[in-house]
């Protein structure tokens, strides 16, 4: 009998502590947990549907956290600076961001749909598809009009956003804290200290309740295929398909030249992000990466206030992954139906996308929610359409929720640098994976009465 070297029998110490490195890193550990529910669900539907719970619980734990984690980082971060009119300018440039990206958003998904025809083979009669299905989606649709959207950005009472758990409202609270703290001056310090401490408090829960992370991953991708089966991803493959090829090529090529333009490279800051983004996708909420999000572009060297106010306010306003999956599920089932739309159809789809798309990242099935409020207004494609879209609509929601991340991570990081508010070297150093000590706490006082040389990013960031 042949006999094994010691080198051959197992593996040295070094390399099993290799192996071992490896499988601790919670991106692997993620990806592992999506390969076992995926197979789960095609070998055995009935028990990974079980698995629901999982994902849900996990969404729901970090839900709770999300709120007061948005409100204190605002407030803190403006009662920092102690100046409004930085405020107002990274508010203003944010903005102006966001409709840059969505629009670009919304034009190529548009004109991707209009050059691939997907979904023109199907020859559905919308009479003999079950309007019902889409009944409900169709009435949350009707009351995300534009009024009602600016409306619902003010509360009712101060803790309803806090109960509701809307990211508007709390970020429309936050704001006027947050300024009110800043009249005040010194003696909103010890207030301020505290508020501080709290967040920080806040983010080590985030820490532990991410160990669950690949557990649920399994068990929201257990559910999606045991639920909705490779077949009915088959049936609409090409849809599926031409959104998540558009989704992808518009972060690396789009927003990559974005950052590009601010000084980062595309694919060194979606690798520092994986954890959140494979997270994310699996979980299709990418509300549930706000707070991890928000800590790592504060180690990156983005101050506290731009992290602040960019993050949520993106999750209303900046959602790219909803933007082009809209266009193109409006082309697809026109395509299905055999509708025609003119150009001034398609002009008029644009122009009400700009007001329907915002506001329905953070939620699972958000965007088709968006679109079953679209519809309606279009005029034009039967509502009762969107029925073909039910059985893969998770499937998208998945890239819907990656792509709305990766675009608030880069618009934050490409504000940050157009405000003068990150610090790109240590930035640039941590994406190279140099080792780069933390940032060190400072006092809240001392970040109130910092000068306005730190907004150029070279001081360490707050």
């Amino acid at each position: 009998m042949a006999h094994l070297t010691p080198t051959e029998a197992a593996p040295t110490a070094p390399e099993r502590s290799g192996v071992m490195r490896w499988l601790s890193k919670l991106y692997v550990q993620v990806i592992i947990g999506v390969i076992i529910g995926t197979v789960l669900g095609f070998v055995a539907p009935d028990i990974a549907v079980t698995l629901k719970p999982l994902g849900d619980v996990f969404i729901r734990a970090i839900k709770v956290i999300v709120t007061p984690i948005i409100f204190l980082t605002i407030v803190v971060g403006i009662a920092a600076i102690g100046d409004m009119r930085k405020v107002a300018n990274v508010g203003l440039k944010a903005l102006i961001y966001f409709e840059i990206a969505s629009t670009c958003a919304l034009l190529i998904g548009m004109a991707v749909g209009n050059i691939w025809k997907f979904g023109s083979g199907i020859n559905a009669d919308p009479a003999t598809l079950d309007a019902g299905a889409v009944s409900s989606y169709v009435q949350q649709g009707e009351k995300m009009t534009l009024i009602d959207f600016l409306i619902n950005m003010v509360p009712n009472t101060f803790v309803e956003p806090f109960v509701t758990g809307q990211i508007l409202p709390v970020l429309f609270v936050a704001v006027l804290f947050g300024l009110g703290l800043c009249k005040l001056g010194e003696r909103a310090q010890p207030l301020i200290a505290l508020l501080d401490t709290a967040a920080h408090g806040l983010f080590g829960m985030v820490n532990i309740i991410m160990r669950a992370a690949p557990l649920a991953a399994a068990g929201a991708m257990a559910f999606t295929i045991g639920k909705y089966g490779f077949s009915t991803l088959l049936d609409l493959g090409q849809l599926v398909l031409a959104v998540y090829l558009v989704s992808g090529l518009f972060v690396i090529f789009v927003l990559g030249f974005f950052l590009r333009l601010a000084g980062f490279n595309i694919f060194k800051v979606l690798a520092y992000f994986k954890d959140e983004i494979i997270i994310v996708f699996a979980a299709t909420s990418a509300e549930t990466m706000i707070p991890r999000s928000m800590q790592k572009l504060e180690r990156l060297g983005v101050q506290k206030e731009t992290v602040g106010l960019v993050i949520p306010t993106g999750f209303s306003f900046n959602m790219d992954g909803t933007a082009i999956y809209m266009t193109m599920a409006v082309l697809f089932l026109a395509h299905a139906t055999n509708t025609d739309l003119t150009i001034m159809h398609q002009l008029t789809i644009l122009f009400i996308m700009l007001f329907t798309s915002k506001g329905a990242a953070g939620v699972t099935g958000g965007g088709f929610i968006a679109l079953a409020a679209t519809m309606p207004a279009i005029g034009v494609l039967p509502v009762a359409s969107l029925a073909l879209l039910i059985g893969v609509d998770r499937f998208m929601a998945e890239i819907r929720a990656a792509t709305n991340l990766a675009s608030n991570i880069i618009a934050t990081l490409v504000v940050g640098s157009w405000t003068g508010n990150v610090d790109k070297k240590r930035a640039n150093a941590i994406l190279n994976g140099e080792e780069v000590p933390d940032l060190p706490q400072q006092p809240v006082s001392a970040q109130a009465g910092a000068d306005s040389s730190d907004a150029m990013g070279l001081a360490p960031a707050r």
